[in-house]
């Protein structure tokens, strides 16, 4: 074997090694973000649970004509609201989402009514050259998801609804379970469902509230859409991290199996090559002993 092949060889196993100084280096950025974002998905989760929960208790005890967020549309204008990532090296994070997405839109069959807000560049990115029409496009906000961010989506989502240009509205994002589990959902954001009773003890146990039904839906059907487009986003961003520190994790381990691969090949090559060098030479002392 020739010198160039072992120096071809060598020069990979260096761009490998710093490929692999990158992936490892992403990992443990990926690794300390993702503690801060559990942190505020975990603070905002319980919270976001409760209000749904009070709401849909309260809507199954009030006249749906109380708040027009409560009245159930007949025509299937629909809305997904979509949250991906912004950036890739994540593995298959967004494509997941936008599968579920797609799937969705056709098993449906809402081709023609369907229309989309996206937030995340990746969505936005793909969603942009297929025919469904984008009424909003949020990029660039998921590295540190911001409140204002969800209350400008969620206040455009509510003046939709109440102009009766949507019937309803979905959440499409991945649900943060662990580290290296993340769960696609599609929730129903609007309008707010009733709550279903399956025994009266469960309907006996209610709270009393002060304000009249009309005048708390007014404060918060409002502040419900806000938190649940949050806490999708807050969700979204600690399944980001997540999946991104498993990707790279993957990533630095299989620069590790193709350095000692492309290491132990580099080594037969050098031994062949010595191997053949002292070959020759034996050959061409053997000839000099043979001339004289």
């Amino acid at each position: 074997m020739s010198g160039g092949n072992v120096r071809d060889v060598r020069r990979r196993v260096r761009s490998v090694q710093n490929i692999q100084q990158i992936t490892r280096a992403m990992k443990f950025v990926a690794a300390s973000k993702l503690r801060r974002a559990q942190d505020r998905m975990f603070s905002a989760r319980p919270y976001a649970n409760r209000m749904l929960e009070v709401l849909k208790s309260l809507a199954a005890r009030a006249k749906p004509e109380l708040h027009p967020l409560l009245v159930q549309h007949e025509g299937d204008k629909v809305m997904l609201v979509v949250v991906t990532s912004d950036r890739g090296l994540c593995g298959a994070f967004s494509s997941n989402i936008i599968k579920a997405a797609t799937r969705y839109i056709r098993e449906e069959n809402i081709n023609e009514t369907i229309s989309l807000t996206l937030v995340g560049r990746k969505g936005a990115d793909w969603f942009r050259h297929r025919p469904w029409p984008v009424r909003h496009e949020y990029v660039n906000i998921m590295s540190r998801v911001d409140l204002k961010y969800a209350q400008e989506i969620s206040r455009s989502i509510i003046d939709y609804y109440l102009a009766g240009e949507l019937d309803a509205i979905y959440l499409v994002y991945n649900e943060f379970k662990s580290v290296v589990q993340q769960k696609v959902v599609i929730e129903k954001l609007l309008p707010i469902q009733r709550l279903d009773f399956d025994d009266q003890e469960e309907v006996l146990l209610d709270h009393i509230y002060e304000q009249t039904p009309s005048v708390l839906f007014d404060h918060l059907l409002e502040r419900h859409v806000e938190t649940q487009v949050f806490r999708a986003m807050l969700e979204s961003e600690a399944a980001e991290h997540g999946s991104r520190m498993t990707a790279m994790d993957a990533a630095t381990r299989n620069a590790k199996d193709m350095i000692e691969s492309l290491t132990l090949r580099m080594n037969r090559m050098r031994q062949t090559s010595i191997t053949t060098e002292i070959i020759e030479i034996i050959g061409g002392a053997e000839a000099l002993v043979e001339d004289k």
